[in-house]
Order: C-alpha cells, then sequence, then structure tokens
C-alpha cells in the first residue's frame, strides 16, 4: 500500500513529524500545525486510504467504536512500513507523531507492534477498544494522550484504559484532559506544544 501525502522537507539532522488526522480529515488537517511546533522539520502528513462514505480513515470500522480488526492488522502494518520508509528517506534521528481521533488509533496500533519507530507519540482522543497486548518496547517512550472528559466518541474510561497501559509498559506518559467532547481546544494545542517543546511558555 502506498498513501497520498503531504510532505515538507526540513533541515539536515532535523526530525522527522508525521501527523495523521481523523475520520473525514485530510493530509493538511494537522501539516500546517506540525510545521509551527517544531520549525524546521521534516513533515509528512499521510491521507487516510478508506473511505467511509466518502470520509477518509485509516482503516475499516463496522459501527462506531466496533474496529475490523483484520483490516486494521493490515493496515497497521502498511503504515508502519510508511514511516519506516520515511525514517529512511529523511535519516531523521528522531521521529514525532500527532495523530487525532481515527489518526490517534492508527498511530498508537503501529506502537503497539512497533515501539522503535516513534520516539515520542501525541494521541488526542483515541479510542482503542481492546486489550493491547504487553509491549516492553514501550518502555521509555514519551506519550501524551488529551481528551474531553464528556466526549460521546471516545468515553473517559476507555481513555483511562489507555494510559493505565501505557503506564504498566512503563512509557513516559502525560495527559491533559479538558471538560468537554471530541473538539480539539487551543488549551489542549498548548499542552502539546508544551510536551513537544518543554521550553515553551
Amino acid at each position: 500500500m502506498s498513501y497520498v501525502a503531504r510532505r515538507t522537507d526540513g533541515r539536515d539532522g532535523a526530525p522527522l513529524f508525521l501527523t495523521f488526522h481523523g475520520t473525514g480529515g485530510s493530509e493538511d488537517q494537522f501539516h500546517g500545525l506540525a510545521e509551527q511546533l517544531l520549525p524546521g522539520a521534516h513533515v509528512v502528513s499521510p491521507r487516510g486510504d478508506v473511505s467511509e462514505m466518502g470520509a477518509a480513515r485509516f482503516f475499516r470500522r463496522t459501527g462506531e467504536g466496533v474496529y475490523d480488526m483484520d483490516d486494521l492488522a493490515r493496515r497497521t502494518k502498511a503504515m508502519a512500513a510508511f514511516i519506516a520508509a520515511e525514517k529512511t528517506r529523511t535519516g531523521a534521528g528522531r521521529v514525532l507523531a500527532l495523530g487525532y481521533s481515527n489518526g490517534a488509533n492508527i498511530l498508537a496500533a503501529v506502537a503497539f507492534l512497533h515501539p522503535d519507530l516513534v520516539d515520542d507519540l501525541v494521541l488526542m482522543h483515541p479510542l482503542i477498544p481492546w486489550t493491547p497486548a504487553p509491549q516492553p518496547g514501550l518502555s521509555g517512550r514519551r506519550v501524551h494522550v488529551t481528551a474531553g472528559e464528556r466526549d460521546p466518541i471516545c468515553p473517559a474510561p476507555l481513555t483511562q484504559a489507555l494510559v493505565a497501559y501505557l503506564l504498566a509498559q512503563k512509557a513516559a506518559v502525560s495527559t491533559f484532559w479538558h471538560p468537554g467532547g471530541h473538539e480539539i481546544r487551543q488549551e489542549e494545542l498548548g499542552s502539546i506544544q508544551r510536551f513537544l517543546t518543554p521550553s515553551a511558555p
């Protein structure tokens, strides 16, 4: 599989920053944000290659919160290969990635199987409705999880279960909760900036 993707080549030695859109988004949803968060980085934003009634996604589902696990497995493997190829192409020594909703889910799925591919992960409103297998390779990986306390799509207990799983794998986990739902809030973006650039105010 190959992906339509938007790319901004950074300076030599710069990190690689990958972004993954939510359902119905595109490669443009977070590309500009990534350029602002890490100026000079290599930024790569793939477009999901699954269409759900015209809305782009990274894997199929059979209902709200019900995933086609066989399709997810295939597309996780494809995405891992894509990330590895972009890492080789850019020569980046550090890889960061940000995903929102469906994009956070494919990013998490890759990390569960290939934790060596991405160093720092931002999972915005993820929904992982299964218990991942233990993954010692997540130890020390930096993960920032953001969520809404009243998110009807990604219920808080499932987000808390994901955080508990990551902590059990000894990942370096930080969280940010806002009092709303599935929307992205400005203060949420501020928490992401502080996670990616700890010297930010």
